[in-house]
């Protein structure tokens, strides 16, 4: 079953329409029937609550106002990481610099003075 703060997509009549984050998952009245809140991860954003059994929680197909529906859950891909380095030569001058403890202070960039050098002259 999907649970709280994973990102479901859902798919209207077999095409993916929307990304949403499930907020909230409370029992109802009815035996295996439960309220899904909703996070719709779209512009504007919106929230939506809806009562659902838990198999169409789960993945089943549902109907809602005669339109085939279905929930996933999105798995986050995996990153394959290197294992090691790659040997280039920017690496080593930056061991050389670090080797010789000579430390270059960090740049930092102030993103009001960035939009100040990049608007257009008013003139």
């Amino acid at each position: 079953m999907a649970a709280v703060n994973e990102v479901i997509l859902i798919y209207l009549e077999d095409t993916p329409i929307s990304f949403a984050r499930v907020e909230n998952i409370l029992p109802d009245a009815k035996k295996d029937w439960y309220h899904i809140k909703l996070l719709l991860l779209q512009i504007p954003l919106q929230v939506v609550t809806w009562t659902l059994k838990d198999d169409y929680i789960n993945g089943q197909e549902f109907h809602m106002n005669g339109k085939k529906m279905k929930l996933e859950t999105v798995e986050s891909p995996v990153e394959d990481l290197p294992l090691s380095k790659p040997d280039n030569s920017s690496d080593q001058n930056t061991k050389k610099n670090t080797d010789s403890g000579k430390k270059e202070p960090a740049k930092i960039i102030s993103f009001s003075d960035l939009k100040k050098n990049h608007e257009p002259e008013s003139g």
